[in-house]
């Protein structure tokens, strides 16, 4: 599947203006059933695909779907990044942009033009869903089922990020879904599709169909949902979280344990080739990126390009000095870095070294430790406002191939973004059934976190892991990927009052607790009219 070669051809395209060019609000006005236009199933069906991985239809510096904002910022990966990364732990950005220090210091509200972005890009994905149902939905049940998960996926982010939200099926008007609506609404349209979904088949891009979604996709979302179920309706769902894990860990998916050429299976996740290595069998959901057919300043490049600047060494297998300076791009923006409890992570001690990324993971024990120390400060001394080396560099996306060769294009890489992938049903696995345990680990829980520290050449395996431990764990696999503000939150270590305190929380150095009602962000002040409620506290 290549949903950059025709995302929506011209008669179609006619079709979707109704649709290109909506506010977000999916308010979107339908075609005129008078008027007869044609349109291509498999066009509208890229469309809503491709809303995920691209701005707009031009690529990367053309046209972005959403009238009135930039293509560039308002990237779906890049929003939903900059959402769940920078109010955390782990990442702050030395940019001034309006809106990053608001992320970085927790003071968000209805005016957040990042929070704008992203509320209009999910419900512009919504939209272009409504939009394939409304016109194809009997073209072919396989492909409609995608369309519907698609739909669905978009309402749990905009539901985890808002809370209440605007709601429809249709291209009409949309009413208003609280959290608990949304949330059964979700779940139950995820069971209603599964059986219509291609079976849960591991793919490279060499396979057909790969980048779309089959049951496996299903499987992950519901067992989010139900991870996250006590946050969203006040009633876990430890069981069905665990249950559904186990059928992702129990499928054709696996997680890639071979390195080749001296890249560890940990970093090749992250690489110019991993749809082409067996790295793809990891990836439940990836989203597809090419350097030269699908431009983005909002998927890869900008988890890239963000976290690197010139003097950093991410490829030890290139004898061109020049060329080890880069991350497989042309493009070194230097704005997102580590905070200290990121690092402290991997080295309790206070003792990490300044050295090369490819050096760190053995000075950590940890192939996890993608980091660059040299001519760094470990702390953030001046927070979001300091130079890019105030903190360590981040070397964990790289457009590099497993051959030490760059991607095709010198400014776009190849290095699909893996949305969903199989260590997160470990993890799931791990928490869901250590929660129903008196909070320690099963035996098949601990033996799940033990498969991904081995992974990663973590010899500290332990017999038993503490929730705390396994909050630990879900940092060293997945940050800066997009989700730690969802854990922290789950944990109770993000808004209200929690017991911890990380570099620059709510504004200062050394941490402080802020309101419980930042742990549902703010419904763009734009969006909020006689359908939408504004969140409490803003």
């Amino acid at each position: 599947m290549k949903y950059f070669n025709k995302i929506v051809p011209a008669a179609a395209f006619a079709l979707a203006l109704g649709m290109s060019s909506c506010t977000g609000d999916l308010d979107v006005t339908p075609i005129n059933p008078n008027l007869a236009l044609e349109y291509s199933p498999e066009g509208l069906f890229n469309k809503c695909y491709a809303n995920i991985a691209l701005a707009g239809n031009s690529g990367a510096d053309g046209d972005c779907d959403i009238d009135g904002l930039d293509g560039g910022t308002t990237g779906f990966v890049r929003q939903m990044w900059n959402s769940n990364e920078l109010t955390t732990d782990e990442a702050i950005c030395s940019w001034g942009d309006d809106g990053i220090s608001q992320f970085c210091y927790n003071s968000y509200d209805s005016s957040h033009p990042m929070l704008n972005g992203y509320f209009n890009r999910l419900t512009t994905g919504i939209s272009y869903c409504n939009q394939y149902l409304t016109v194809a939905s009997d073209h072919d049940a396989t492909m409609t089922a995608e369309v519907r998960f698609l739909r669905a996926f978009h309402y749990y982010l905009l539901m985890d990020a808002f809370g209440n939200i605007p709601f429809s099926t249709t291209l009409g008007n949309p009413v208003r879904m609280t959290r608990q609506e949304a949330y059964d609404w979700i779940e139950s349209e995820l069971l209603e599709i599964e059986p219509s979904l291609a079976e849960a088949k591991a793919k490279k891009s060499t396979d057909a169909n790969y980048g779309r979604v089959d049951k496996a996709a299903a499987w992950v979302l519901l067992m989010r949902l139900y991870l996250n179920a006590e946050v969203y309706t006040g009633t876990a769902q430890w069981q069905k979280a665990a249950e559904y894990a186990k059928k992702v860990m129990d499928s054709d998916y696996r997680l890639n344990t071979k390195g080749v050429n001296g890249w560890t299976p940990y970093q090749m996740l992250f690489m110019g080739d991993n749809g082409e290595t067996d790295a793809a069998y990891e990836a439940v959901f990836p989203i597809l990126c090419d350097g030269r057919t699908t431009t983005s300043y909002g998927t890869s490049l900008y988890v890239m390009a963000s976290t690197f600047d010139g003097d950093m060494h991410a490829n030890p297998f290139d004898v061109d000095a020049e060329s080890r300076a880069t991350n497989g791009t042309d493009a070194n923006w230097g704005g997102n870095r580590a905070r200290l409890e990121l690092i402290k992570q991997f080295f309790p001690n206070n003792d990490a070294p300044q050295v090369a990324a490819y050096d760190m993971k053995e000075a950590a024990g940890d192939d996890r430790a993608l980091f660059d120390g040299i001519g760094r400060q470990v702390d953030n001394p001046t927070g979001y406002a300091g130079v890019f080396k105030d903190g360590y560099a981040v070397a964990k996306f790289v457009n590099f191939k497993t051959d030490g060769s760059s991607g095709h294009d010198a400014k776009f890489p190849d290095t699909d973004f893996f949305m969903f992938r199989v260590a997160e049903a470990y993890l799931t696995y791990a928490e869901a059934t250590a929660r129903l345990n008196g909070n320690s680990t099963t035996a098949e829980g601990t033996a799940a976190i033990n498969a991904l520290r081995a992974r990663a050449n973590n010899g500290d395996t332990k017999t038993v892991y503490s929730l705390g431990n396994i909050l630990d764990e879900w940092q060293k696999e997945f940050y800066f990927e997009g989700r730690r503000r969802v854990d922290l939150i789950r944990f109770g270590k993000f808004g209200g009052n929690s017991d911890y305190q990380w570099s620059w929380k709510g504004g200062v150095k050394n941490g402080r607790n802020f309101e419980a009602t930042k742990n549902i962000f703010a419904i763009p002040a734009s969006a909020v009219d006689e359908v939408l409620i504004q969140n409490p506290g803003y």
